[in-house]
């Protein structure tokens, strides 16, 4: 084979230099493709549409997400039109609800590998791994463990789906370059007997590693990533609270790094809640009660502290209105069994053993769900809630779907339509009594990927809270007040680029206002944030 032919070969079996039908008579005749390819040459658009007309005939949004995956593998360029010509109907395949399934079924639909696996049984040998991703200027990572992968439980390596997703979200809703994106699972086993025992499973076979071993293999990794990467922003994902809140203390004032199921998760919450201010009551005069309490929960706490202490309340005051329960009831301070992160939260009261005793003795004016389990927003829960506010805030924000605490339609139904209603997954839009609800999405890709450019614009050395208290207000402002009387508390999706690069701008402005960034300050923030924006159009 001549060197030219194994040219043209690579081309067509290269993501990035991948054109498939729209390279031009010239581009096939000079690269060696004549023959490789179905005579008619189309234009990228053309691409897309026939995407959409073979994607829209399938039954069932998995094949979708397989479909989509396999063109990711194929065409990077095309993948990323596809997925940008219409956000809000590809982000529910490409992530959160149809990425759980994916992540159930990894191996048994693992078709082309994709980011890097780290297997314990390579301590020591984490950087030579690292080193085998060909691109070297990778800017964000996401990672996980798969512990804890949305509220499924323990996936192991199949936790892999969750990483790809959201960095494919990176560069669909906010423009993030794929070339600076690396996906990660750090695979240390699992305790799911049923993975272990699966001949199709790809991970490792033996219980998860806990302890000493597993800290230090944490560390040997944020240690290659800084080595090999200095520039690069770690996001982790879906690591169970054990694990998750003493990563984030142990490395969030040392390396640019963020939990997204901690402050992305409660940067998104606050949005809403801002947001729904201009229907209901100040945030100073807002009660919340959190339906479990780990560290999605307690970080949404904090964070909604800290907006109430910026509006002039003290900040213990303001962590007091923030109550957690969980499977043993409120968290109170006679409780022997709190962890230091939930000790902010603990109310000084007498115990109480029910969510719904919890309602009535706290009368909150909004309830958030964070527990992964589904269905514990009661009919009781709910028309309590209706009871105590004119407008009570019911936020069921367990992914996925099939996680949420209630449906759209029970918040609306059992609340007389009056509820403020977001989750964390999509529901169809809702018709009571001739009235039709649209349900808001609190989706952290409101806050990630935008949160994603500000870092790749200004190459923040760290990620701070400051950062996503201005990403919510930044969310909240793109609400307009049409949207406020269509009870809608979160920007459209189908405008979430433009509301990305709105966010990303402030946050910029954020960190460069915090000397956390290691370019200069231009004149223009939102024109640094527009000149870094990835388009998917084919080189010339």
């Amino acid at each position: 084979m001549t060197a030219k032919q194994l040219a043209g070969y690579d081309r067509l079996h290269n993501a990035r230099l991948n054109k498939g039908t729209a390279f031009t008579e010239a581009e096939r005749g000079a690269f060696g493709l004549e023959g490789l390819l179905p005579p008619a040459v189309l234009s990228l658009e053309l691409q897309v549409a026939r995407r959409h007309d073979e994607i829209v005939r399938l039954e069932n949004d998995l094949l979708k997400y397989l479909v989509l995956s396999d063109l990711q593998a194929r065409n990077e360029t095309l993948y990323y039109s596809v997925l940008m010509s219409d956000p809000a109907t590809y982000m529910p395949i490409v992530y959160t609800p149809t990425v759980g399934e994916a992540c159930q079924k990894f191996g048994h639909i693992f078709r082309q590998p994709r980011g890097i696996y780290l297997p314990i049984s390579a301590r020591g040998r984490v950087k030579e791994l690292l080193s085998n991703w060909p691109e070297k200027d990778v800017r964000f990572i996401v990672v996980t463990d798969g512990e804890r992968i949305l509220g499924l439980g323990d996936l192991g390596a199949g936790g892999m789906g969750i990483p790809i997703g959201k960095l494919a979200l990176c560069t669909a809703c906010a423009g993030v370059p794929p070339q600076s994106c690396l996906p990660v699972v750090i695979d240390v086993g699992t305790n799911n007997q049923a993975l272990i025992d699966d001949p199709l499973y790809l991970g490792l076979r033996q219980g998860r590693i806990r302890g000493d071993e597993y800290a230090a293999f944490i560390d040997e990794f944020v240690a290659a990533v800084q080595q090999l990467y200095p520039k690069c922003c770690l996001q982790w994902e879906d690591f169970a609270n054990i694990n998750a809140v003493p990563i984030l203390e142990r490395y969030r004032d040392e390396v640019c790094t963020f939990n997204d199921d901690i402050q992305g998760t409660a940067g998104v919450a606050l949005a809403g809640i801002l947001a729904s201010l201009r229907i209901t009551k100040k945030i100073t005069d807002q009660r919340f009660l959190f339906l479990g309490a780990g560290s999605a929960g307690t970080g949404i706490a904090e964070l909604i502290s800290q907006a109430m202490a910026r509006a002039g309340m003290d900040i213990h005051e303001a962590r007091h209105r923030n109550a957690l329960f969980d499977v043993k009831g409120l968290l109170v301070t006679s409780r022997d069994d709190l962890a230091d992160f939930q000790r902010p939260f603990a109310q000084d009261r007498q115990p109480i053993s029910t969510f719904v005793e919890a309602i009535k003795a706290l009368k909150p004016t909004g309830i958030i769900g964070v527990s992964g389990i589904p269905k514990l927003f009661t009919r009781e829960a709910v028309e309590a809630m209706a009871e105590l506010n004119q407008r009570p805030i019911i936020f069921p924000y367990s992914n996925p779907t099939s996680r949420s605490e209630c449906s759209a339609e029970e918040a609306y139904r059992w609340s007389g339509g009056r509820a403020i209603f977001a989750s964390g997954s999509p529901f169809p839009p809702v018709e009571i009594g001739g009235r039709k609800f649209v349900p808001n999405q609190g989706n952290n890709v409101y806050i990630f990927p935008a949160m994603a450019m500000a870092i790749f614009a200004t190459e923040a050395e760290r990620v701070t809270d400051e950062m996503f208290l201005t990403a919510a207000q930044a969310i909240a402002e793109q609400v307009s007040e049409d949207n406020l009387a269509a009870e809608l508390i979160y920007p459209p999706r189908e405008r979430i680029f433009a509301t990305s690069l709105h966010v990303a701008e402030r946050v910029a402005a954020c960190i460069f206002d915090q000397g956390l960034a290691r370019v200069p300050r231009p004149a223009d923030v939102g024109a640094l944030i527009r000149s870094c924006v990835y388009r998917p159009v084919y080189p010339e």
